[in-house]
């Protein structure tokens, strides 16, 4: 591992006993080029120290959080918008053969310096109209829009008109197949399910006041 041919044209390359260490960056339109030191480790985790100026303290991101540091406009796409240079010239990560060596799981805040990522582990949800037979979707990015889909599920003939935060009649179109696909998961759009975006039951989602059993079994079982 980490052995590779390719690396040895990138630009910044030095070896560690666990790790490859390269130059990295991501540009902003606006203010130009953000310069890094990225490290891989041998356990699929990626560390970026941000070199951007003399007085950023930021010394180990994620490269999402990067990505973000680095105020660039446009999708969010961290593989895409983080490049390496190889014999100059910038190559986006994706293309450059370092991310086979990615594990999403050591990747994963979990406390310390890493815990500024927030994740949205609530993606979004659909529920089918009992007379038109369209699928709506319902967002799930806060508890009160967790508990206006958890109630809505509950109910045996929800039908459009019931949509409580907009105006939505059976005569709307339906979203595309292509939109669907794309619910909200903070690791790709189009996810079609993970640890990341997938709850199976939090304080933002199960309800003290409600009565259904899934939230009573939540309540009764779930860790102090």
């Amino acid at each position: 591992m980490l052995s590779d041919e390719k690396l040895k044209d990138m630009d910044g390359l030095r070896r560690g006993t666990d790790y490859i260490e390269v130059t990295c960056g991501c540009t902003s339109k606006r203010l130009g080029d953000f310069i890094g030191k990225l490290k891989v480790f041998t356990s699929g985790q990626f560390l970026i120290a941000c070199h951007c100026t003399e007085d950023c303290d930021e010394g180990k991101l994620n490269p999402e959080e990067f990505e973000k540091h680095s105020s660039r406009e446009g999708p969010k796409k961290w593989k895409r918008n983080i490049w390496v240079k190889a014999n100059g010239v910038k190559v986006p990560l994706w293309r450059s053969g370092l991310l086979k060596y990615y594990k999403h799981g050591s990747n994963i805040p979990n406390g310390g310096c890493s815990s500024r990522r927030k994740w949205n582990i609530h993606r979004d949800e659909f529920i089918c109209c009992s007379r038109c037979k369209k699928e709506r979707r319902f967002r799930l990015r806060t508890k009160e829009e967790c508990r206006i889909f958890h109630d809505a599920s509950a109910k045996r003939r929800w039908k459009c008109s019931d949509r409580p935060y907009d105006i939505i009649t059976c005569e709307e179109e339906e979203e595309r197949e292509s939109r669907k696909s794309c619910r909200g998961c903070p690791r790709t759009p189009a996810c079609k399910g993970c640890t990341s975006c997938v709850c199976f039951g939090c304080l933002r989602c199960r309800f003290f006041d409600c009565n259904c059993r899934t939230c009573v079994d939540f309540m009764q079982n779930a860790a102090p």
